[in-house]
């Protein structure tokens, strides 16, 4: 520590490549080498140059070496519901396997679909290695505009048809057709169900799954409510839903927060028994879920089968671009607790 502090002062500047070579007794080429992991060196003189380093205090300059490399070893995440502890969960787990992989993350808080359009291009000056969106959609403009810049794109949870895009998914469809079947064997009669986002596949696909369990099965689709992915929108679609003449003895959220609005308006403000009067099942298993105030059926997305999947996807379009579009679909798990009759 003295040894660093007193080249910093005699030097009045940070460390350089040149001092580092110095120190090791070689030329700064082979400091150079040793730093980005050329195999053309001896093992003697990069333990020569990395113990000089280390004594020095040596940090190499990350944009420099992108620019070398023409890799910044970053990679964007573009999220929109921060409020919604189930991407609470996805962006702590990207950051982990990114990390864990050698590259970083530049995080994108962007407010709804319009955001996107507008901040991912300024992302993209950046020279990001790629870019992962959760919960935000692509237009096929933007879409050629990543292919254009050569920078692979990846939707999770989410997919858009026709678009030049890879996208790791829950099995939506699957998770919906779940719903069904254990409400219809629980011995239901009235279904209904709350949408999120509509424009998003993630939403049409649970509906889709739902309706088509249902049909297949001599019911129908007796209510469809339009929340937002928010606890208030569920809490008010709950109120439409639960104060009709005849109204639904089962109810199916397309996502966690919305039923759990539902299912708290139910106990607290119309004093149903849940689930005596009405089965509510959700979608996701955020942690709430789980308490045990909540107890809220739901289906559980493999987030931890997803989030490697689509790092995985991402960094072989990094290594090898122009190659086929990956489209991966993960079953999902129903996971039974007490405010659903099953």
């Amino acid at each position: 520590m003295e040894k660093r502090t007193a080249l910093r002062t005699r030097l009045g500047r940070q460390v350089s490549q040149k001092d580092v070579a110095r120190e090791a007794g070689v030329s700064q080429a082979t400091v150079s080498r040793v730093l980005t992991s050329e195999e053309t060196v001896s093992e003697e003189k990069q333990e020569r140059v990395w113990r000089a380093a280390r004594e020095l205090g040596y940090r190499p300059n990350a944009i420099a070496r992108s620019l070398v490399r023409q890799s910044t070893r970053m990679v964007g995440l573009v999220v929109t519901p921060f409020f919604n502890p189930y991407y609470s969960r996805v962006i702590a787990d990207f950051t982990r396997e990114l990390q864990e992989r050698g590259f970083w993350t530049m995080l994108l808080n962007v407010d709804d679909q319009d955001s996107v359009e507008e901040t991912l291009p300024e992302a993209l000056r950046y020279q990001l290695d790629g870019v992962i969106l959760a919960c935000a959609t692509l237009s096929s403009r933007l879409a050629d505009e990543c292919e254009r810049s050569g920078t692979p794109v990846v939707l999770f949870n989410r997919y858009v048809l026709d678009a030049k895009v890879h996208s790791v998914c829950c099995d939506n469809v699957t998770g919906g057709a779940m719903v069904a079947k254990a409400l219809i064997d629980g011995g239901h009669e009235r279904y209904a169900y709350v949408s999120g986002v509509q424009e998003t596949s993630t939403d049409r696909d649970r509906m889709r799954g739902f309706a088509e369990e249902l049909a297949s099965r001599g019911y129908r689709l007796a209510y469809h409510e339009v929340g937002s992915d928010t606890y208030e929108s569920g809490a008010e679609a709950g109120r439409h839903l639960l104060q009709r003449d005849a109204p639904p003895d089962a109810v199916f959220c397309a996502t966690d927060l919305m039923a759990l609005g539902v299912l708290d308006v139910a106990r607290y403000e119309l004093d149903l028994s849940v689930p005596r009067d009405v089965s509510i099942v959700g979608f996701d298993d955020i942690p709430m879920a789980a308490w045990r105030g909540c107890s809220l059926t739901t289906v559980r997305q493999p987030v931890d089968e997803m989030v490697p999947a689509a790092v995985e996807i991402m960094l072989k379009a990094v290594e090898k671009p122009g190659g086929e579009v990956v489209e991966q679909r993960i079953r999902p798990t129903l996971v039974r607790r007490g405010s659903a009759r099953l």
